[in-house]
């Protein structure tokens, strides 16, 4: 026996056991949790980018839109990939489409 046995006990060899279930079972769990974060995560986010996409292409002048910094305005002018949004009276701002968050009913901003 040896001093660094009192300390340490010594390691024993030991048979694994194996799943009970077998390999199906083990990979079971996985699976199931990539199709959860499909349902919960990737597909809701996917249908969020088709509905901005639609409403994008649907966009003409005259409407009037929310930018994703908060600005609100009537669109004057489209382009391929940026949108001239009249802010104010002789105020005009050129911003990409994709920060265009939402487009508004016609007459909300008269009415605010």
């Amino acid at each position: 026996m040896n001093l660094l046995d009192l300390l340490i006990s010594p390691a024993h060899a030991q048979v694994a056991a194996a799943p009970a279930g077998g390999m199906g079972m083990s990979l079971l769990f996985p699976i199931a949790l990539i199709a959860i974060m499909y349902f919960l995560m990737i597909r809701p986010q996917m249908k969020r980018q088709k509905e901005h996409r639609a409403m994008l292409e649907k966009l003409g002048k005259g409407d009037e839109v929310i930018t994703n910094g908060g600005i609100a305005g009537t669109v004057t002018d489209i382009g391929e990939s940026f949108v001239t949004v009249q802010i104010a009276d002789n105020v005009k701002v050129r911003v990409q489409k994709g920060a265009i968050a939402n487009v508004l009913p016609k007459g909300t901003l008269k009415a605010a």
